[in-house]
C-alpha cells in the first residue's frame, strides 16, 4: 500500500492510508538511509513494514520533513517580527522549490499600521495574507492550504494557536508569551503532519525558529539570483557580475537610497551575502 508518514516516534512511522492509520517499522536499508515525516512510502499492511520511499521533492533535515510543497511563515506585530530571519526564511524556501507565503497574523484594527509596513516591505517577494486566530478569520489561509504544508517563525507568533483554530481541537500546546523578555517560550518538540482535508497536510515545526545560515546551501555569488524584487532593478547595474553591495554603478544601491527598495531587505541581504561568503563550504 501507499502512504504519506506523517508522524515519528523513534523507529516507528505513523501513515495515513484511507483515512486509517499504520503503524509502521522500516527495513534496515532504509532505516538507515532515513525515513522522514512527509515521505510517500509503499509498505505492507500485513507485516506493517515500509518497502520502499518514493523520490522526494525536497529535503530538509532541520527540520526533519520531507516533500514540502508550501511554507507558511508567520509573523505578527508582538513579538517584534525579525525580518532577517524572515528573508532566510523566504530564500531557504526559493532553493528548495517550495513556495514561501508570509502570513500575518493578530490582525485587528489596531494593527493597521504594522500591516501596511509589512505590505510595503514584501509586496514585491510573495503572496501575503491576513489572519487572526482569535476571530477565525481563516479564509485566506485554508484557500492556500494544499498539499504538504507547514507554518514557520519566531515564538508566540500564534503558529499552534493556528492549528488548534483550523482543527477547533487542542492538538498542540499552545505557549504563553513571556511579558517579561517580549518573546515566547518554545512548545514545539517533534515535527508532526495535521491531515486537514484530502491532500491538505500543515505541520508545526521549531526548526525554523534560527535557521542556521550553514543550511542555506548556495554560493554567495548566487544570492542576488534568489531576489525577485531586485532581478529587474538589477538590469540596470553597468557590470552583469554586480553583487549590490557598492554604491558605484549600482542600480540596486540607487533605487534603495530613493525608496524603491525595501531598506530592510536591502540591508538584510547585505548582512546575509556576508555571512556566506565566510562560510566554509566543504
Amino acid at each position: 500500500m501507499k502512504g504519506i508518514v506523517y508522524k515519528k516516534n523513534a523507529d516507528k512511522f505513523s501513515v495515513y492510508v484511507n483515512e486509517k492509520t499504520f503503524v509502521l517499522t522500516a527495513r534496515k536499508n532504509l532505516k538507515d538511509q532515513g525515513v522522514f515525516v512527509g515521505d510517500v512510502i509503499d509498505f505492507d499492511e500485513n507485516e506493517n513494514i515500509i518497502n520502499k520511499i518514493f523520490d522526494r521533492k525536497n529535503l530538509l533535515v532541520r527540520p526533519p520533513i520531507a516533500n514540502l510543497d508550501k511554507m507558511f511563515i508567520v509573523i505578527c506585530e508582538v513579538p517584534k517580527p525579525d525580518l532577517y530571519l524572515v528573508d532566510k526564511m523566504i530564500l531557504f524556501c526559493f532553493i528548495y522549490k517550495i513556495q514561501p507565503i508570509l502570513v500575518i497574523n493578530k490582525c485587528d484594527e489596531n494593527s493597521l499600521g504594522f500591516v501596511n509596513e509589512i505590505e510595503n516591505i514584501y509586496k514585491n517577494v510573495l503572496k501575503i495574507i491576513k489572519i487572526s486566530a482569535k476571530t477565525q478569520n481563516f479564509e485566506d489561509f485554508l484557500e492556500n492550504l494544499e498539499g504538504v504544508c507547514t507554518l514557520a517563525g519566531q515564538s508566540a507568533v500564534g503558529k499552534s494557536s493556528i492549528i488548534n483554530a483550523i482543527f477547533n481541537e487542542n492538538l498542540e500546546v499552545i505557549g504563553d508569551l513571556s511579558k517579561k523578555v517580549d518573546r515566547g517560550k518554545q512548545t514545539t518538540r517533534i515535527v508532526t503532519l495535521y491531515k486537514f482535508d484530502k491532500n491538505k497536510y500543515l505541520a508545526d515545526t521549531a526548526g525554523f525558529s534560527k535557521l542556521d545560515e550553514r543550511l542555506i546551501d548556495i554560493d554567495y555569488h548566487d544570492l542576488k539570483n534568489y531576489y525577485p524584487d531586485f532581478l529587474e532593478i538589477s538590469k540596470g547595474c553597468k557590470y552583469r557580475t554586480c553583487m549590490h553591495e557598492t554604491k558605484k554603478d549600482c542600480n540596486v544601491f540607487l533605487e534603495k537610497e530613493k525608496g524603491n527598495i525595501s531598506k530592510i531587505r536591502y540591508e538584510n541581504y547585505i548582512k546575509l551575502l556576508n555571512v556566506l561568503k565566510n562560510i566554509k563550504r566543504y
